[in-house]
């Protein structure tokens, strides 16, 4: 019988800028060269901005 894992899989480390550079330049590339305001790209690019890393 298989089980499912309870854990999630969420790390406690902070944004940086190379992450948030790293996600908007996907979300980019699947968007047509947009990202939309509000969007996680988005939220994470201003989280790293925060954090100052």
């Amino acid at each position: 019988m298989a089980t499912k894992s309870t854990s999630k899989s969420a790390s406690k480390s902070t944004m940086t800028q190379k992450d948030a550079a790293r996600i908007q330049s996907s979300t980019a590339k699947n968007s047509g060269g947009q990202v939309s305001k509000g969007s996680f790209s988005s939220r994470a690019s201003s989280s790293a901005a925060k954090n100052g890393k």
